[in-house]
């Protein structure tokens, strides 16, 4: 793991923004990699990443529930949210993602944190888990269980939302964000319950999909990702909404297969991004996955 180039000041876990900069190993040599970062909460440490196209504030709805158990630090993937792209000469592969939040903890001083992520999130998790950098995983919806026809389903429907949002004038976002309808038409993709997100939130994840410089690469790199190695010596847990719209729920039943000694936790009720619509069951599944 390579050495961070600087160190963040802990700052007593400040719930504002931060960010921090470290170095990866490149076929160039070791290149830079800034990321933006949220840390708050106290005990054993919780990474958090989110899926693709969105930001860290997709947690938000759980941060505090966690915070009061967990030294808690949401991230923003290299191209999403506030973090910036990648350079030039590194990919946004499954190695490079391992190598960057792998330099992250290193930088932050988190020896093997526990780690949750969703859909992208999740099948990052998973890695981080496989390579032993963590404690623990908790996945929810995790991409990389798919069958050919439900990854192409899954990328053209992602594609869609991603070239709305870009098209999509500001004026008509934060005019249908105002109503539960105009939330559901914005969002019911990844959520069961749109109407329970903010107007302010939609509006923000609506223009970090938009403006996400990391999303037709990592979109790219995904297209002959499977998860088929198991995630032996730690605690692994799969989490999959009941109406997830984007990766169907039987890739749970295919999770279970692939890491024979996962918790497979049914989320009734919740979508894709099932933070969102049930805070308080996701919240306790993390929990209880990363004891």
């Amino acid at each position: 793991m390579s050495a961070p180039v600087s160190r963040p000041v802990p700052s007593s876990f400040s719930p504002g923004p931060q960010s921090v900069t470290f170095s990866v190993p490149s076929p160039l040599g070791p290149l830079p990699v800034t990321l933006a970062y949220t840390r708050v909460g106290s005990g054993e440490p919780l990474l958090l990443l989110h899926g693709i196209g969105h930001h860290r504030q997709a947690w938000d709805p759980v941060i505090d529930i966690l915070a009061v158990e967990r030294d808690v630090i949401a991230v923003d993937l290299p191209g999403f949210g506030e973090s910036s792209p990648l350079a030039a000469g590194l990919a946004h592969d499954l190695p490079t993602m391992n190598a960057a939040l792998g330099a992250l903890c290193q930088a932050l001083e988190i020896e093997r944190p526990h780690v949750a992520g969703n859909s992208l999130g999740g099948l990052l998790a998973l890695e981080l888990g496989r390579e032993q950098l963590v404690r623990s995983v908790t996945a929810l919806s995790p991409a990389g269980f798919w069958s050919p026809v439900e990854r192409r389903y899954a990328f053209g429907v992602l594609q869609a939302m991603r070239q709305t949002a870009i098209r999509m004038p500001l004026p008509v976002v934060e005019r249908l964000s105002r109503t539960a309808a105009g939330r559901t038409v914005l969002t019911s993709t990844i959520y069961a319950r749109p109407g329970l997100r903010s107007p302010e939130a939609v509006v923000a994840e609506t223009l970090a999909l938009a403006r996400a410089a990391g999303f037709a690469e990592t979109l790219r790199a995904g297209i002959a990702v499977q998860f088929t190695d198991d995630v032996p010596g730690l605690p692994v847990t799969v989490a999959w909404g009941t109406r997830d719209r984007l990766l169907m729920r039987r890739q749970g039943v295919r999770a279970k297969y692939v890491i024979p000694r996962a918790r497979l936790v049914r989320l009734p009720g919740c979508g894709h991004v099932p933070m969102n619509d049930d805070p308080a069951l996701v919240a306790r599944v993390i929990l209880d996955g990363s004891r």
